[in-house]
């Protein structure tokens, strides 16, 4: 889920309120706060709500919900100008068709309104837009653009000088060498003709959905901008240039349509029209449980942008053009809910008395922990979390085809799910090599193998004279005291010393490993003495 960077000065500045009432409300939207500092405070918010990726966005939804503004701002589209039209050619009806354009005027950039667009583009491009694939957005600077515009296609041999560079490349070589092009000319691999947008002058704007042009670079002295979107699906084309150009509209710009013409329709961008939907007053009470009016709905409504006209137990509910995520009715009643405030409902038992019991797996889990207990272990917890290069390259192992990755990822320690322990384990031991030796840890945890869990014990030993002897014997009293038989075989586990590890079978299937761990594997982790460890598939 993205997170947002508010400053506090351009926050207040924009909501009218105090930082302290901010904070204290805003988990009440739907948020969860990261940390607060000085100047900043960062906030994660849910997927569901792409219009609170800005600081513009988060001030217009907390002046209604703290009811400094409950009327909805109503967004003012200039009519474009004669010349500002883009018209579709080539074959860019088969490759990326669809695109939605705005201009913006009056700008006064600030070093956070830079910021705070650049962050909402790119939290766009991995939420609406999946990574790119169905939308990209591409901001530019209007005075570097001479109208009327083209979205075509070229092939692979064009040129043009892209974003961060000072000489020209092809397309092809745009693919294979600049970060932005090796990172996502998978969108592209299916065509041999490649979208561009350019100008009247056959200057190019943007290689979408890859980079823009050097020549269009938006800086801080930028007080005109085009923005496009384009992509795969035409409402989250259209949904995306919505939330910037309204975002945008929160600093008191002026916005102009552009019109975009393809072989059977013409249409004026953006479309920032309200859409309606009827909600029943009764169906909200019943499925929130509990007694609401016809006020009670339409104010809570209003505190969550939304305006409202009843007529008995009837309410019309206008939808603002950068609400993308209110797909069902069901979507205005949990907005009701927010609005009237959880903290409201009054608390009541369950209607239906259940008894509860221990799941299998948890009785599993906690003889496993008092076995290792027993056996003079502590018990840690590792994050399920974790990187190829703690995973894999410092364990000296392979990638693995059964890893589930993280789609969007917040940070590079984290993105994928582990497939095993021993790593995590060792990381522990990396960050407590202050204390005294023997340490002697395990953890009975899940890892995820192929989208399925799967459940291992895992334990490392790590003293000046710790051997193979000493892991073989630590297998022996796990599956002694599990009543299970094993058998064991070479095993040839980069993690671990050639010939002084085993592979542990249970009725021919290969279930674990135990050994000493490899000299390297261990610098790699910052350790100094040897390590045992033994790793086994519990189910």
């Amino acid at each position: 889920m993205p997170i947002v960077t508010l400053y506090y000065d351009d926050l207040e500045n924009l909501t009218g309120a105090k930082k302290e009432s901010i904070i204290e409300q805003i988990p009440m939207i739907g948020s969860d706060i990261e940390r607060v500092e000085e100047d900043h405070i960062d906030i994660e918010f849910f997927p569901n709500r792409p219009d609170l990726y800005s600081v513009e966005g988060v001030a217009r939804a907390m002046r209604n919900f703290m009811e400094i503004n409950l009327a909805p701002k109503k967004y003012t589209v200039t009519q474009p100008d004669t010349d500002m039209h883009i018209t579709l050619t080539g074959e860019i009806a088969n490759v990326r068709p669809c695109i939605a354009c705005a201009v913006i005027r009056n700008l006064n950039f600030t070093p956070h309104s830079i910021e705070s667009l650049m962050n909402l583009q790119e939290s766009l491009h991995l939420s609406i837009g999946r990574n790119r694939k169905k939308a990209s957005i591409g901001v530019h600077d209007l005075s570097k653009i001479t109208q009327p515009l083209t979205y075509t296609t070229v092939s692979s041999d064009f040129a043009f000088i892209p974003l961060d560079f000072d000489k020209p490349m092809s397309v092809h070589e745009i693919l294979e060498k600049h970060p932005k092009g090796v990172k996502f000319a998978h969108l592209l691999k299916h065509t041999h003709n490649y979208p561009l947008i350019q100008d009247a002058n056959h200057n190019v704007l943007s290689f979408p959905p890859i980079i823009n042009s050097e020549l269009t670079r938006v800086t801080a002295g930028t007080t005109e901008l085009f923005v496009e979107v384009t992509g795969l699906d035409s409402s989250c084309v259209n949904h995306a240039l919505n939330i910037v150009v309204t975002a945008l509209a929160e600093r008191d710009i002026v916005m102009e349509g552009v019109t975009v013409n393809n072989e059977t329709s013409t249409a004026v961008t953006p479309d920032l029209t309200c859409t309606g939907r009827i909600l029943q007053t009764g169906e909200a009470s019943k499925l929130l449980g509990i007694p609401l009016s016809g006020s009670d709905c339409t104010h809570a409504l209003n505190r969550m942008g939304f305006n409202t006209t009843v007529n008995g137990d009837e309410i019309t509910v206008e939808i603002p053009p950068y609400r993308s995520d209110i797909l069902h009715t069901y979507d205005l009643i949990e907005d009701i809910a927010i609005g009237y405030g959880y903290k409201n409902f009054p608390a009541q038992l369950p209607g239906t008395a259940t008894i509860g019991a221990r799941h299998e797996s948890s009785v599993v889990k906690d003889i496993l922990s008092e076995i290792m207990i027993g056996l003079g272990y502590l018990e840690v917890m590792p994050f399920t979390l974790t990187n190829e290069i703690t995973h894999f390259n410092w364990m000296q192992r392979t990638p693995t085809d059964d890893v589930v990755y993280v789609e969007n990822p917040i940070s590079r320690g984290y993105t994928l799910l582990r497939t095993t322990l021993l790593h995590g384990l060792l990381k522990i031991l990396a960050a407590n090599k202050h204390h005294e030796l023997p340490q002697k840890i395990f953890e009975v945890g899940d890892v995820v193998k192929n989208n399925k869990n799967a459940l291992h014990l895992a334990l490392v030993s790590i003293h000046p004279k710790a051997n193979y002897t000493e892991a073989k014997s630590l297998v022996d009293a796990i599956m002694r005291e599990q009543g299970q038989y094993y058998t064991v075989a070479e095993s040839n586990d980069a993690a671990f010393i050639p010939n002084r590890c085993a592979d542990i079978y249970v009725q021919n299937k290969k279930v674990g490993i135990t050994g000493e761990i490899h000299p390297q594997v261990i610098q790699n982790f910052g350790l100094e003495n040897p390590i045992i460890a033994v790793e086994i598939e519990i189910r």
